[in-house]
């Protein structure tokens, strides 16, 4: 059997969990981890398009969630030349594009270590929940690195300024100072972490998918070109489409009706599927 260092469990709610695994290392990603998570992110994108994932949560098994570049992988890279290089880069590249780009909103959970490209996959998210126990670091400068491929989703996360300092001191951020960094939006205990992601998830699946999409697609352009008669053209064609799409409608019917709408209805069971 081939071996694998992540999973994915889509439920009949529509949540999938994308979880690495791979507690040994501490979580650690090479190029064959970044493989398998390109490739579900690609059956996800699918997915998330026909409405089929409504949410995704990206998490960890063990200890830690990532301890960023595993060693044996950067070894094997000392002997890469400048082509092997960008070929590597590229594809770590595509994950955070990938999950930045998901079109269903994305949830991360943080249980404790998050150090150098993990920063990254916890920036491209929607939404990062903590344990108090979670440490954040950009770690790449001390053994001659750059956080050059996740650098766009953090310094967008935390602003260019606070970005300068962490990236070239390579400070440790507790959960505390990445809360008012703003690079994660919660923290939790440690035996609340579970409970708190259930609970965001419970107000994501009360939104309605299409406008979910459409708000995720609107937020990215306005964020290239905030103040332009372009985007504010486009803003006001979002709203108008919505408002006459079957799911608008409903929207709008079972709030003066005063009932849920139809993808709010009761949760079905979370059983899962597993891939």
């Amino acid at each position: 059997m081939t071996q694998t260092f992540s999973n994915l469990n889509i439920d009949n709610r529509g949540v999938a969990r994308l979880m690495l695994n791979r507690p040994e290392v501490h979580n650690a990603f090479d190029d064959h981890l970044i493989a398998e998570l390109n490739a579900h992110l690609e059956r996800l994108h699918e997915a998330a398009e026909k409405g089929e994932v409504r949410a995704m949560v990206l998490g960890s098994e063990g200890k830690s969630f990532s301890a960023g570049a595993d060693l044996k992988w950067m070894q094997r890279m000392v002997e890469y030349d400048i082509e092997d290089n960008l070929a590597d880069s590229r594809k770590l590249s595509a994950l955070m594009h990938g999950i930045d780009t998901l079109p269903c909103p994305t949830l991360c959970r943080v249980q404790g270590a998050a150090f150098g490209g993990a920063v990254g996959l916890a920036a491209c998210c929607d939404i990062v929940i903590a344990s108090d126990q979670a440490r954040f670091c950009l770690s790449e400068v001390k053994i001659g690195l750059s956080p050059a491929v996740i650098s766009p989703y953090v310094q967008r996360a935390i602003g260019a300024r606070q970005m300068r300092r962490y990236a070239l001191t390579a400070e440790v951020m507790d959960a505390t100072t990445s809360l008012a960094l703003g690079l994660v939006h919660q923290v939790f205990g440690h035996d609340d972490l579970d409970e708190a992601i259930d609970a965001m998830l419970g107000r994501l699946l009360a939104g309605s998918p299409q406008a979910q999409r459409a708000t995720k697609a609107l937020l990215a352009t306005v964020a290239r070109e905030p103040d332009s008669q372009t985007t504010r053209d486009h803003t006001c064609r979002v709203i108008s489409e919505l408002r006459v799409s079957p799911e608008g409608q409903e929207g709008l019917a079972s709030f003066f009706d005063k009932r849920r709408p139809a993808w709010a209805a009761e949760s079905p069971s979370t059983t899962e599927r597993r891939s």
